[in-house]
């Protein structure tokens, strides 16, 4: 069988609906499709901070993508030679402050590699961000942003969320990218013009010297969208989002909590 490029998806696909846990069986079966030969990366909307503790559960050696495609790397190793990052221009974080009003926000958050700033504290989940408390270091100031980040975050009241993405773009003239988080809380993130998860596979294709004919995708939302029109075989979960239905080579009989890509895998590859 030619080597595979698996792109997995960690929310509501990899991840068990605590959004941290990995069965063992997960775990296992992984390691037996990689002892193979074949490559699975986690593809994410997550920032690296938030994907790095389960890239070392799982035990990984691939490449990783974050920020829905701003940032391709390899964790494990700095120096690897087909590291891409993209980036949002800050002055965009400065029209954001004066007109958040518009996109009637909760709060907004600007992210980084290994840090964030938010424009508020108040009401405010931790574990979005994966932290058990805010510190002063991360409250936005515009004197903090000093550099261009890889992703906005945005919780918004606006009930269609994805209304709301499509008037941002355009309110912006197509310079940014905006898709939905899953589930049913209001979150956008905001990344770079032409960047998506599957921009990200692309280069990582190039990167590996796979054909596109031999990408395997695993998702549940909104943002797997693209993914799943470039692979040649997408899986939707159990749980996915009516959204991402219609894109699906198959949807999956089980859902992340019965370890759906684990099942999957075991019946593509180890029977």
């Amino acid at each position: 069988m030619n080597k595979k490029l698996i792109a997995i998806d960690l929310d509501g696909t990899t991840l068990q609906s605590d959004g941290r846990s990995v069965s063992r069986y997960t775990k296992y079966v992984f390691k037996q499709v990689e002892a193979l030969g074949h490559v699975i990366s986690i593809t994410t909307g997550r920032p690296f901070r938030m994907a790095l503790p389960i890239y070392r559960e799982l035990e990984l050696k691939s490449p990783m993508i974050n920020f829905n495609g701003a940032l391709i790397s390899m964790p494990h190793n700095r120096t690897w030679e087909h590291t891409k990052a993209y980036y949002i221009d800050r002055s965009f974080i400065f029209d954001l402050l004066r007109h958040q009003q518009n996109f009637d926000l909760e709060y907004f958050a600007v992210e980084y590699r290994r840090k964030f700033f938010l424009n508020t504290f108040r009401n405010v989940p931790t574990d979005v961000f994966g932290v058990e408390s805010f510190q002063p270091y991360n409250r936005l100031r515009v004197d903090r942003v000093t550099e261009n980040p890889h992703a906005v975050l945005l919780s918004t009241r606006v009930k269609d969320k994805f209304r709301l993405a499509k008037e941002m773009q355009e309110h912006y003239n197509g310079k940014i990218h905006v898709s939905g988080w899953g589930g049913p809380n209001g979150i956008l993130e905001v990344v770079p013009k032409g960047i998506s998860k599957a921009s990200g596979l692309k280069h990582l294709l190039k990167a590996l010297d796979i054909p596109v004919e031999d990408l395997i995708a695993f998702g549940d939302e909104h943002n797997d969208i693209e993914m799943f029109e470039l692979a040649h075989t997408g899986y939707a979960m159990k749980n996915a989002s009516k959204l991402l239905i219609p894109y699906a080579s198959k949807i999956l009989p089980w859902t992340n909590d019965e370890d759906g890509v684990a099942h999957q895998l075991e019946e593509l590859f180890l029977k």
